[in-house]
């Protein structure tokens, strides 16, 4: 979760205290298909398979945990609780705390892949921020994959909804996310999320949050890629026989 300067830090429950749920939240099947995905359009780019990617707020590292084991990853995040997650999910792999907009790290990797965090740029200046790690870290010629939940163009709100159940006791997690804008003129709209937590003992525990995020149009995420130094590429999702939706994908390489 990140914050832009001119507002106070938040830390909602869902990225501290409740880290631990993420198992369940986000159940590790969940991302299976993203993972294939997006390690061959990063694939597409570099005109073979990447040897070292960095994966900017990496959350429960769901999504890593489905690359190949062979492909040197490193993941960071804001939350070390986050982090502590994805660290039980990807063994071996390398963890770095740090805000995505200011992160800077001794060494260049093959590739850079932002996934949902990317929400939570609430202005262009953050947008900006964030693309300017992903070039600070890449090697000339490397791939971004930034896979924002939605852009600003023909968006009309909706819900989302998952979980699942523990194999091994009454623990059990549903989640709900209904996004809605309260200003259809500024920069961010706001997701309720709504957690239905059934712990060891049966008890559920309702929890609610809101959570402020950005959205752009696909015109101001590539002017903002062109501008971080990135060319942007064309996914071309046809020779990978892709026959599940893919949502929005911002594809480039670094110049």
């Amino acid at each position: 979760m990140l914050r832009t300067a001119q507002e106070p830090a938040m830390n909602p429950r869902m990225y501290t205290e409740l880290a631990p749920w993420w198992p369940l939240l986000s159940p590790v099947d969940a991302y299976a298909d993203e993972a294939f995905l997006y390690h061959a359009l990063l694939a597409q780019v570099l005109e073979r398979a990447p040897d070292s990617l960095l994966e900017l707020g990496c959350g429960a590292g769901t999504l890593a945990s489905h690359l190949p084991a062979e492909l040197e990853v490193i993941l960071n995040d804001l939350s070390p609780d986050m982090l502590a997650v994805a660290a039980e999910r990807n063994p071996g792999r390398q963890q770095v705390p740090g805000d995505l907009r200011t992160l800077r790290l001794e060494r260049q990797v093959d590739a850079v892949l932002l996934h949902d965090a990317v929400m939570y740029m609430l202005t262009e200046a953050d947008l900006t921020a964030a693309l300017a790690t992903a070039r600070a870290h890449l090697k000339p010629g490397g791939a971004l994959l930034v896979v924002p939940d939605v852009a600003k163009d023909g968006w009309d709100g909706g819900t989302d909804a998952g979980g699942d159940d523990a194999d091994d006791s009454l623990r059990a997690a549903r989640l709900l996310e209904w996004r809605w804008d309260p200003d259809p003129e500024d920069s961010t709209f706001q997701v309720e999320m709504a957690m239905l937590l059934r712990d060891e003992n049966g008890v559920v525990h309702c929890i609610h949050e809101q959570h402020t995020m950005g959205i752009f149009s696909h015109e101001t995420w590539w002017r903002c890629i062109r501008e971080a130094g990135f060319q942007p590429v064309a996914a071309d999702l046809l020779a990978l026989g892709v026959d599940f939706p893919t949502g929005e994908l911002f594809l480039a390489r670094a110049t």
